[in-house]
């Protein structure tokens, strides 16, 4: 009763005032105040009106709030004047700490939104509300989840699986090649890509049994767990599933798309699927800190919707791509020149309305969703149209009966969701990276949907289609055909391939530079060395008389000013 009356004499009080601090509590946060009968803390975003007056300092040099590495990669889609702008100046550190003397918990720090969040009592709210440095004060979101929604266990494993022809690939693909061979990432394996030199962020809950042989080779440069807010990683079998899918390698088991780069975990959920809330604030602190890092490619396989009491959150109506405070950080992370990828849900089709979750409807984000073996959308893979209008998903993988590692020693199992499919297609992004590390999020999901299954006729159950990654990176490659001076170090298709006796083989640099190319057999000798001089900036082209050798697979393997690329060739007699 004293908690009710507290809150109508405040909410009297203060309503006097035209700029009375009430104006700064927003509607959602108010409403729950009046209708909740038990006082409690809350958990809130408090944001602040600015950032402090000294912040030229960042702007003269930004490696005072973000790594080279995430400077070289804004470069692509920003001005050098302007690689940094007000969202990455730091928060306002005496904002925050007179926050903390006024009972303010802090739990999370926005820079880009200029808010943290944390723990107050609602009777406190006030006291902080009517600070002149804090501008609105509302709730942090939360969602429920319902087991089903994450992942699912196949009823009949190894159905419909694709058979790995023998001595056409590079690699033994085991039970993961059924699911690779649909988006022809071997194909493209055996060019030489494999993600190497590009960094992948995955956000999950919690990545378990890192000491699985398929993660032996693994390059994890770091690894932040937000829920507890340490270095030390939460464990929990969905991320496994999902890290293991995307990256790992063991030959004759599990092969990722890209199973050579460079790795950041974050652990951002507590337990998808035990039905308990999620809060959307860490995901938003640990999208800070990847980028922070230099991240390339982020990759979610969870989304934030409730249809569940009593977590009142986010429904279809507001995947409209501006109301979610996590869509709205992924699609300011793109704008920075970060690739998002995202699954799009596994509430599958309902004729009424969109079954996406945020951040799934942003309008930058890749939004994948999950197709059958046999290229069939899975009942379960949740569809668009966005609140306003736009095509979602955007793109289709297979994620029914996918292959993944076990938190139980060094088993596998099959499993079912939107969550397998999104990390296959984040792989084939770093995939196209490699081949051209100066292609910007936005032409990274043009080449996608212009090389998808449907690129002509997209809809809202498959988008643009089912990802091609060989016809991707392709695309790539032709592009490079097209300029006389490269933007970077290719070693291009040779053709014919197979081939008997002769093959051309292309190779392209941006600036002269010292050449050194090698056949190698499958065993790694050496046969002849092809190219060993200083060459000329551009497009060259050798020839490869294969009439001595034996029929089989080679290599061909080019080193250049630090650069290693390896192409597989076909000799057939």
């Amino acid at each position: 009763m004293k908690k009710i009356l507290f809150i109508i004499l405040a909410f009297s009080f203060l309503s006097i005032f035209a700029q009375s601090p009430i104006n700064k509590i927003a509607s959602k946060l108010g409403f729950k105040l009046k209708s909740e009968q038990q006082a409690a803390q809350q958990l809130v975003w408090v944001y602040f009106a600015d950032k402090g007056d000294d912040l030229q300092k960042y702007y003269l040099d930004p490696e005072f709030v973000v790594s080279p590495k995430s400077i070289e990669r804004r470069t692509k889609v920003l001005g050098k004047k302007s690689l940094i702008d007000f969202t990455d100046i730091p928060l306002n550190q005496n904002y925050i700490n007179v926050l903390i003397k006024n009972g303010f918990e802090v739990k999370q720090k926005s820079k880009w939104i200029n808010a943290v969040s944390g723990f107050i009592s609602e009777s406190e709210i006030i006291n902080i509300a009517s600070l002149n440095f804090v501008k609105k004060i509302d709730i942090v979101e939360k969602y429920s989840t319902r087991k089903d929604d994450i992942e699912f266990i196949p009823t009949e494993a190894n159905l419909n699986k694709v058979l790995q022809p023998v001595g056409i690939h590079s690699f033994d693909y085991g039970n993961s090649f059924t699911q690779l061979n649909l988006i022809n990432v071997p194909q493209v394996h055996d060019l030489g890509y494999n993600g190497s030199g590009v960094t992948i962020c995955l956000m999950d809950a919690g990545f378990g049994n890192l000491t699985h042989e398929i993660f032996q080779n693994m390059h994890i440069i770091a690894m932040y767990d937000f829920v507890s807010g340490s270095p030390l990683m939460g464990s929990h079998p969905h991320g496994t599933a999902t890290l293991s899918i995307i990256g790992g390698f063991k030959e004759g088991q599990l092969i990722g798309p890209a199973y050579g780069a460079n790795y950041l975990l974050a652990r951002t959920e507590n337990d998808p699927g035990s039905e308990t809330p999620l809060e959307e604030d860490n995901w938003v602190a640990a999208l800070e800190w990847a980028d922070s890092i230099g991240v390339d490619v982020t990759s979610t396989s969870l989304g934030y919707l409730t249809f569940d009491a009593p977590y009142k959150s986010y429904t279809w109506e507001n995947m409209d791509g501006k109301t979610a405070i996590i869509t709205i950080a992924a699609d300011l992370a793109v704008k920075k020149g970060i690739v998002v990828v995202n699954s799009a849900g596994n509430s599958g089709y309902n004729a009424a309305h969109n079954t996406l979750g945020a951040p799934a409807d942003g309008d930058s984000v890749i939004t994948i969703g999950a197709v059958t073996s046999l290229g069939e959308r899975s009942s379960f893979s949740s569809v668009g149209p966005t609140v306003d209008g736009r095509i979602k998903p955007d793109l289709m993988a297979m994620g029914s009966n996918i292959y993944h590692a076990l938190t139980s020693g060094n088993q596998y199992w099959y499993g079912d969701g939107t969550s397998y499919s999104c990390p296959l297609v984040a792989g084939v992004c770093a995939l196209l990276l490699e081949a051209n590390p100066n292609l910007t999020p936005m032409e990274i999901l043009q080449i996608l949907r212009s090389t998808a299954s449907q690129s002509n006729n997209p809809d809202n159950l498959y988008g643009w289609g089912i990802i091609n990654a060989l016809n991707a990176v392709n695309t790539i490659i032709t592009k490079v055909d097209e300029e006389k001076i490269p933007e970077n170090y290719y070693l291009l298709n040779n053709y014919p391939n197979p081939f008997n006796p002769s093959t051309k083989i292309r190779f392209a640099i941006p600036q002269s530079s010292f050449v050194k190319i090698r056949l190698v057999d499958i065993l790694g000798n050496e046969i002849k060395i092809l190219v060993d001089k200083e060459v000329e900036a551009g497009i060259n082209e050798i020839e490869l008389n294969g009439s001595g050798l034996s029929s089989g697979l080679y290599f061909v393997n080019m080193i250049t000013n630090n650069i290693n690329k390896t192409l597989k060739i076909s000799l057939i007699k």
